[in-house]
């Protein structure tokens, strides 16, 4: 999928149908000139509502769609006959989508399953006719409810794609090339930062049939929870993963402080991100010998599981699967 077509956030203006109202009717026939009241209740205005579609991957079909009207419910009439309701519009939205009030920020639904379904804003109520209102006393009542007017809200849709690895790093550390070895995914790679600008998805195969989804998140880098580089648009991706596998690339100036400057916009952004299991690969393994690799392990006092790996020769590779298996179901 190309960047532009990416897109996982939109506001949109939700306007929900306005109930139909009761009627004030009685009943007639030619032998019966003064009946009783048998209006009937307004139909409920539309509903807007949201429904997961696991065929969706993005809110492009939203983003050009600001304005989003259902039709109101009919007036009742005469009979005891109800209004028809109003037709309900349907958004459907990828899983991992999430649902905001705009103006508090509260948020007020996800979608975790495919072709489950949320009233984002409920339609008006119908109003009820003149026929609930007799009673022993007033047996010709000459008024019934009006229908509730619909709700108009601005809403904020996000999507958090859903993952079982997230891959967390500097940009230029090596996420979408251990990505791309590992999965059929073919990110953008290139030997400069910021190459990612879209997270990328992939299935790592693991021993038998077994398998895991992998999510490349653009690179973060300090001071990203202030909305520095790429800032805080993707790292809100990292939500939703299981576990969080940390690259690092092994001729890094300071892998210990690098992990820190990691962990640090990772906790400004969501306190409850540490509480994710977190593994530490270092990639690039190919381009330092076993000798520096045990002085770096020596230097390195980080209280995680620790693997050097490398995606060009595939070193480590295996090794790395069998660590993020064992963390994914322990």
């Amino acid at each position: 999928m190309s960047d532009k077509n990416f897109v996982d956030y939109v506001k949109i203006c939700c306007r929900s149908g306005a109930g139909g109202a009761g009627s004030v009717h009685f009943f007639r026939d030619n032998k019966n000139a003064r009946g009783g009241p048998d209006g009937g209740d307004g139909g409920r205005g539309g509903h807007i509502i949201i429904r997961g579609n696991k065929q969706l991957w993005t809110l492009l079909p939203l983003k050009y769609r600001k304005h989003v009207i259902a039709k109101p419910g009919a007036n009742g009439s005469g009979g005891h006959k109800s209004g028809a309701f109003g037709e309900d519009i349907i958004l459907e939205v990828p899983i991992g989508t999430i649902a905001k009030d705009a103006e508090t920020g509260e948020v007020q639904l996800e979608i975790t399953e495919d072709g489950v379904e949320h009233i984002l804003v409920p339609g008006g109520r119908g109003g009820l006719g003149n026929d609930h209102f007799k009673s022993a006393t007033k047996q010709t009542p000459m008024y019934a409810q009006p229908g509730e007017p619909g709700k108009e809200e601005w809403k904020v849709l996000e999507l958090k794609v859903l993952a079982d690895v997230g891959l967390v790093g500097l940009p230029n550390a090596g996420k979408s090339t251990l990505l791309a070895a590992i999965t059929a995914a073919k990110p953008k790679i290139a030997n400069y930062a910021f190459t990612t600008l879209t997270p990328n998805l992939g299935i790592v195969a693991y021993r038998g049939a077994k398998s895991f989804i992998m999510a490349d998140i653009p690179g973060i880098i300090e001071k990203a929870h202030e909305g520095k580089g790429l800032g805080i648009r993707f790292l809100r991706h990292i939500e939703r993963n299981a576990l969080l596998l940390f690259i690092i690339a092994a001729d890094d100036d300071n892998i210990t402080e690098t992990y820190k400057v990691l962990l640090n916009e990772l906790k400004m952004f969501n306190e409850e991100l540490l509480d994710k299991p977190r593994i530490l690969g270092i990639s690039k393994s190919d381009l330092v010998d076993e000798e520096l690799k045990a002085m770096l392990l020596e230097e390195l006092d980080l209280d995680l599981p620790i693997l050097f790996f490398s995606s060009v020769t595939q070193e480590g590779v295996v090794q790395l699967k069998d660590e993020i298996w064992s963390n994914l179901n322990g």
